[in-house]
Formats: C-alpha cells, sequence, structure tokens
C-alpha cells in the first residue's frame, strides 16, 4: 500500500466520492454518434437542437484547461474524467446541464478526481487529463436526455485528444484510461483511432461501463501484460446490483488477478476514500468474475457510504471502481507499460 501524505489525503477525501453514472449502455452511446456527433454539436452552439445554455467551449491550447504531471517518463497517462457536474442554477435563472470548464467552482470537483487519479494509479508515469464540458449526473436519469447532451462532452474530449498527440505527447506510448462518462467516451476515441495511433496504446482501461459492441481498436486483455489491449471491469455484490437498464459485458477481466475466468482472488484493503485510511479497518474481499454476466461480484466490502447519488443501487460498487484497486491498477499500468517499451 502506497502511503499518501496527509495534504494530497485531503484531497481525496474532499473530491474522491466519484460522483458518476453508468446506467447508459455503450450502444445507446454508439447510437448518438451514430448520427452525427459533428452536427449535433453545431446545432446545440446555434441553439437549434437544445434550447438551454451551453458554456464557453474549451480552448486546448489555454494550459488552464489541462492537468498535467510531467515525469519525464518515456510513457504517458491520458485520463478522461467521470461525472463531477450537476445541474446548477445560472444568474438569469436557467438551469445548466453541462460543466463549465472556466469557471472556478464548477473546476473544483474535476481537479480532484485528476488529482486523485493521478495520485493513485499512474506512479511514474506522464499524466494528462483535459478538462471538459461533460454532462451532469442528471443528464443520465433517461437515456434521452443523454443522447442528446453526450456528443458536447465527447467533442471537446476528441479536441484535447488530438491536441494531446499533436502537441503533448511527442509520439511517447501511451495509456488511455476513462471511468464511467469518461469511459464511454474512451470507446469512441478506441473507434476513431488510426492504425499509426493504436500502434503506441499501451492499454485501454474503460472502467465502470459495460461492453456489448464490436468496436475497431478494442481488442479484450487476456491477462496481465498484453498490450494494445482494452480493459474493463464493473464491481457488484451480486448479479441482481447491477444499474438500470444494464447488461452483460462483453469484455471483462478481474482486476485483482488478471483472469478472465471464474477464479477468485483476495483484496485486502480500506473499503472507502472518504475517510482517513489510517482511521480505517481493512477489507478482506473475495473477488470473483461471474463470465455470464461479466460483472465482478465482490463479497466482504463492508463500507456504507459508497451508493450513487440519484442513480445507485444497493450493493453497487460504482463508485468504488478505481479506489478499492488503486494499487493493482498502478502496478498494472507499469507493468503493461514495461511490456511495451521493452518490445517495441
Amino acid at each position: 500500500m502506497t502511503k499518501i501524505s496527509a495534504k494530497k489525503q485531503k484531497n481525496l477525501r474532499m473530491l474522491m466520492i466519484f460522483i458518476t453514472f453508468a446506467t447508459m449502455s455503450t450502444k445507446t452511446l454508439l447510437a448518438v454518434i451514430a448520427i452525427g456527433a459533428t452536427a449535433l454539436l453545431s446545432a446545440c452552439r446555434q441553439g437549434l437542437a437544445l434550447s438551454e445554455p451551453l458554456p464557453a467551449e474549451p480552448d486546448y491550447s489555454d494550459s488552464t484547461q489541462w492537468y498535467v504531471t510531467n515525469r519525464q517518463a518515456p510513457a504517458d497517462v491520458f485520463y478522461i474524467i467521470s461525472t463531477e457536474t450537476g445541474d446548477y442554477q445560472l444568474p438569469g435563472g436557467q438551469v445548466c446541464h453541462y460543466a463549465d470548464t472556466y469557471v472556478d467552482s464548477l473546476r473544483a470537483p474535476l481537479y480532484g478526481e485528476m488529482l486523485g487519479v493521478d495520485t493513485l494509479i499512474s506512479g511514474r508515469l506522464n499524466y494528462y487529463a483535459p478538462y471538459y464540458r461533460q454532462c451532469s449526473l442528471q443528464s443520465f436519469q433517461s437515456d434521452s436526455l443523454a443522447a442528446t447532451r453526450l456528443p458536447v462532452a465527447l467533442g471537446d474530449v476528441r479536441r484535447a485528444f488530438r491536441y494531446y498527440l499533436d502537441h503533448q505527447n511527442g509520439g511517447r506510448p501511451f495509456v488511455l484510461a476513462g471511468f464511467s462518462q469518461g469511459a464511454h467516451i474512451l470507446l469512441e476515441l478506441l473507434r476513431e483511432m488510426d492504425d499509426d495511433t493504436y500502434s503506441r496504446l499501451i492499454a485501454a482501461y474503460a472502467i465502470g461501463i459495460a461492453i456489448h459492441d464490436t468496436i475497431a481498436h478494442m481488442v479484450p486483455a487476456r491477462g496481465a501484460d498484453d498490450t494494445g489491449v482494452t480493459i474493463c471491469y464493473n464491481s457488484v455484490r451480486d448479479t441482481a446490483c447491477t444499474l438500470p437498464g444494464w447488461g452483460r459485458s462483453d469484455v471483462a477481466i478481474n482486476p485483482v488477478n488478471w483472469r478472465t475466468d471464474s477464479t477468485a482472488a483476495t483484496l485486502v484493503t480500506e473499503p472507502s476514500p472518504l475517510l482517513p485510511v489510517a482511521e480505517q479497518q481493512k477489507d478482506t474481499m473475495t473477488v470473483r468474475l461471474d463470465t455470464a454476466s461479466g460483472l465482478l461480484l465482490v463479497q466482504g466490502f463492508t463500507a456504507q457510504d459508497y451508493i450513487l447519488p440519484l442513480l445507485g443501487v444497493d450493493g453497487n460498487y460504482h463508485t468504488r471502481e478505481i479506489w478499492l484497486y488503486r494499487d493493482q491498477l498502478r502496478q498494472n499500468i507499469a507493468r503493461r507499460a514495461a511490456r511495451w517499451l521493452a518490445t517495441h
């Protein structure tokens, strides 16, 4: 277990609740893209598709629109954050459903997740995370709202990833990672990725979603050190604890033992990011992949502060997907990066 400083622990407790979504299926997201994300984005900006206020578009040549940790490493992590935004009222009384990346109070929770994930899993690699106009949590109370609003978030991250490749990456291999809303967007980046860019992909970590579709450049991980692969998992107490609208995931792996069969693994760690680590009793959990559903079945989890607001289900551990496996993720990212660098 890596020790975390008191300052970083405070930041993690404050903002690592990961107020996130996961009810929308990958098929719904890809259906949105199929009708033309570019056209819908243009309509949104003109007020044609949405009679809703839209914050200013992030300028990714502006360093304030990035969280970056340059460790002078030979490989990077590009991370897409989950939903840290709720609906909020503007001075004129209108309700906005998107993060405003230029307003400090609205940037703060986005920054908190960026900092937390960098601290927990990036290890010695460089880390890049763009601010983007993510949809609010309330947007995912219906698929129709999500389908209307997701293209704004996708458009921002698509531009950020292009800027990263052109101006920040320098030809280095990279890990692509995203959680929840960020993981859905990650799948679209994979789908659009050209072969040259894919040749530098160490691995893609699509955390906290279900994958039902065949996507270009998405090769399911089969072990602990294969490269160019996609890692996906979702943690529940039992198969009845899925979030509304979920089906099975065709891509799944156990992040404790990195197996795709039902072999159980033991995980010993603190259950909550919201309490000081030193004040918690560690849980001893059994983690097993249910191959029929693609769900991780977790027994022995004791925390009570995990249920996702608005959308959550008792026994669904969506808000803990990074926290519980933070050591395994950090070690695995380093292992896959080392394997890529040794073989290219």
